[in-house]
């Protein structure tokens, strides 16, 4: 029987080509099938077969007869196909000492007659056979012989056309990750990875309308880093870039999922907490403060730690963002010029 290795190079070639195509294991296809039934039909025969040869097995993309999806190489009359170029007949199995022992020879379906179609790749690689088959010897005439060559060629456009929307396929799914991660990006502060400016007004718009219909309250929170020049001037403005990022960092652990954080510029941050009271905010504030009076930036003499100052507004059904947003700066500068590292609430 047909030999076969995981290290023959022409099989690696024609797994190689075969991945290239898509085709191994894919789900059974219409057009596959038509072309499969004219073969059979043509050719006047109850089997027929398009089968690609794996490194290990013959595999069928579409079948007559058969009833199966796959069959081991050492009982392949296909592996010998794909051989030669061209067409491959077999008259009489039992008189050609190839196949005279196969077991689809001498047992079940007693395969008599075998004709093979080349399967081959533009470069020349032989991929598999469209082959039909019968239970007793016979002959093709020259017509259906010429009928089996192009019903052939017909699959190999297929199979190029498969190859094709595969790759468009992929294409798509690449574009719209791409166009996912841009999204991300135009969203995102690059240094902190929290929302940017834009982004978090989109979110808060959504916010004030989904507040004007429920009637209820959520929190605006702002927070300003103190001294946050005098740690660039004596640090260097990398530290001052650890520091905006620890900071954001301790707000991911310290808000909840559900809370909306923002670098709203420079050393600036917005917090959303939806459904919120302000006094409630206020406690998160305070857990802050506390957080950071206890964290150390890298870069920095060990007696410098940040400090923040907080305004905090109730985000109620009739107020407007834009006035919210005036409103919240206010508090923060009244926090900021009664002595910082404090909270002022409205």
């Amino acid at each position: 029987m047909a030999h076969n290795s995981n290290c023959d190079p022409q099989a690696l070639q024609r797994r190689a080509a075969l991945e290239r195509y898509h085709i191994l294991d894919s789900e059974r296809d219409q057009a596959f099938d038509d072309i499969n039934w004219l073969a059979a039909t043509i050719c006047d025969t109850p089997f027929a077969v398009i089968n690609f040869i794996d490194t290990d097995r013959q595999w069928f993309k579409s079948e007559i007869g058969f009833g199966i999806t796959q069959t081991e190489l050492d009982v392949s009359i296909c592996a010998h196909a794909i051989l030669q170029p061209g067409l491959f007949i077999v008259p009489d199995t039992l008189k050609d000492r190839r196949f005279d022992s196969n077991p689809l020879v001498t047992g079940d379906p007693q395969l008599r007659f075998y004709a093979g179609a080349l399967l081959e790749t533009p470069d020349g690689i032989a991929l598999g056979t469209l082959c039909v088959l019968d239970k007793r010897p016979r002959r093709l005439s020259e017509k259906q012989k010429q009928s089996l060559l192009k019903l052939a060629s017909q699959v190999m456009q297929l199979l190029a056309l498969y190859q094709t929307n595969e790759s468009q396929k992929l294409m798509l799914q690449e574009l719209d990750k791409t166009r996912a991660q841009l999204r991300v990006l135009a969203a995102t502060d690059p240094l902190t990875g929290l929302l940017n400016r834009r982004a978090f007004n989109e979110r808060l718009q959504q916010e004030s309308a989904r507040i004007k219909r429920s009637k209820q309250t959520s929190a605006l929170l702002m927070a300003d880093l103190d001294h946050f020049k005098a740690i660039n001037d004596r640090f260097g403005h990398s530290a001052g870039d650890q520091a905006i990022k620890i900071f954001a960092d301790i707000c991911r652990r310290v808000f909840r999922q559900s809370d909306v954080i923002c670098r709203w510029g420079g050393e600036e941050f917005m917090v959303l907490l939806p459904d919120t009271e302000k006094h409630q905010a206020g406690r998160v504030a305070d857990r802050l403060h506390q957080v950071l009076s206890v964290t150390e930036i890298p870069g920095t003499a060990d007696d410098i730690h940040l400090t923040i100052s907080v305004g905090i507004l109730a985000l109620e059904p009739t107020r407007d963002i834009d006035s919210a947003l005036l409103q919240v700066d206010q508090l923060l500068y009244d926090a900021k010029h009664s002595g910082r590292n404090i909270t002022v609430l409205n």
